[in-house]
């Protein structure tokens, strides 16, 4: 469809075009200094969390179904945090670890495992001539690092409303052994949104794909809905088992966007032989983790539905900003035709596409006007979007004024950028 500044005449383009630079001039002189870069909670999602640091003291009980959480041992994790961790994955408490606070350290970790052991019974992809993995793009730019740090060859698939585009997922898997696995944030996925259909869920847990495939299962968002009635995400670890495929699946997640980021704890869950196998490698470099910590979390969440209800506090500050980010972005571009935008119903991001070409452009110019906004192609393998159309808007650390302020720069910015490229291709 062609946008609004494809339809003008060349006289009232110029025009438009002379306009819209004398509104980024007046914004570049406020000296504005606005991040919607990263996806943080704010402050004031923190602050409902405090209560978290007086739940131990120096009288505290710290034995947890007789393990002694001040002391070494369990290096799986306490009893409690593994019943925990099994309620967020969806498998059972002995199919856990519970470790740090970082999920991404963790996927790295066990990454490495395979990368320098293989999966048991098959070559260490480290001896391997190549190795390639699936990253559904765009996608979270932390994952393809992980990959491409290890020398592993990032392959882009395109992500659908429902998922990874699995026509493309199944033929590649069929066809190629040196495919060894694929990122997925299958509740929510970062940055679009989208939670993966049944159909999805159950083609990837069954299909065809080399004997030692993995698939990361990233579940950061599985308790991140913004209303009651979230999205159902099929649980996968059953259709693996049924299939015969139970080893394929590892999941992780984490309450760093629950609790505190950066000090809250991560888990991985996995078939029995896998939690068992990657246990045995990270023993050697950690005796247990910070059971204190795990202590806390579990008394500070002794249900699974004292979590929900904590998740929903967290959603009444979350809902606002998302809704702004639709109402910003349909006043400013609804009838333009220079982008489109995803409407998640939890999560963290929302997904925004410009005109081909663009993105960087954008980036760059409301940067000068003084908004901070990840780096354009940073939502595909090496940095490096094909189209140069993607931008990941992350609305949830900035107050509302904030938010509508940087969101307002956006909107210029894309407009800006879409009449030039209107008006240099009438040159």
């Amino acid at each position: 469809m062609a946008t609004v500044y494809q339809q003008m005449a060349t006289d009232e383009l110029r025009q438009e075009v002379g306009e819209l630079r004398a509104q980024v001039e007046a914004t570049k002189a406020k000296n504005l200094s606005l991040d919607m870069a990263r996806g943080k909670p704010s402050p004031e999602q923190v602050d409902i969390s405090r209560p978290l640091l007086s739940v131990l003291n120096e009288d505290s009980d710290l034995f947890d179904e007789g393990v002694d959480c001040s002391n070494y041992g369990c290096f799986e994790g306490i009893p409690s945090a593994r019943k925990l961790a099994g309620a967020f994955l969806g498998v059972p408490a002995e199919q856990t670890i519970v470790l740090g606070s970082s999920s991404l350290n963790i996927m790295q970790s066990v990454l490495i495992h395979y990368w320098e052991k293989g999966v048991p019974g098959y070559t260490p992809w480290s001896k391997l001539d190549h190795v390639k993995w699936l990253c559904p793009s765009p996608g979270y730019d932390r994952h393809f690092g992980l990959t491409e740090d290890l020398g592993i060859e990032n392959v882009p698939v395109p992500m659908t409303e429902t998922g990874p585009d699995m026509d493309v997922v199944e033929k590649l898997c069929a066809e190629d052994d040196s495919i060894k696995g694929m990122f997925c944030v299958p509740k929510y996925s970062n940055p679009t949104g989208v939670t993966y259909s049944d159909d999805t869920v159950i083609r990837l847990a069954t299909m065809k794909a080399a004997p030692d495939f993995r698939i990361v299962w990233d579940n950061a968002y599985c308790m991140h809905d913004l209303t009651e009635d979230g999205d159902k995400l099929l649980n996968i670890h059953g259709i693996a088992a049924t299939a015969g495929n139970e080893d394929r699946i590892l999941e992780v997640a984490s309450t760093s966007k629950i609790t505190f980021p950066g000090a809250g704890v991560a888990f991985f869950g996995s078939s029995e032989a896998n939690v068992r196998e990657v246990a045995q490698t990270l023993k050697v470099g950690l005796i247990s983790a910070n059971k204190l910590n795990q202590l806390a979390h579990v008394r500070f969440f002794p249900t699974i539905e004292a979590l929900h209800q904590h998740m929903m506090r967290h959603a009444g500050f979350l809902r606002p900003r998302f809704a702004l980010v639709q109402e910003k972005l349909a006043a400013g571009l609804g009838t333009t035709g220079c982008a489109t935008w995803t409407n998640p119903r939890g999560g963290y991001f929302v997904s925004f596409d410009a005109q081909p070409g663009s993105a960087k452009r954008i980036v760059a110019l409301c940067r000068e006007m003084g908004v901070t906004l990840t780096p354009a192609g940073a939502t595909w393998p090496y940095g490096k979007d094909p189209a140069d159309t993607n931008i990941r808007i992350a609305p949830t650390y900035p107050s509302l004024d904030e938010l509508g302020a940087a969101l307002d720069i956006l909107v210029l910015a894309t407009k800006t950028v879409c009449a030039e490229l209107a008006l240099e291709a009438r040159a």
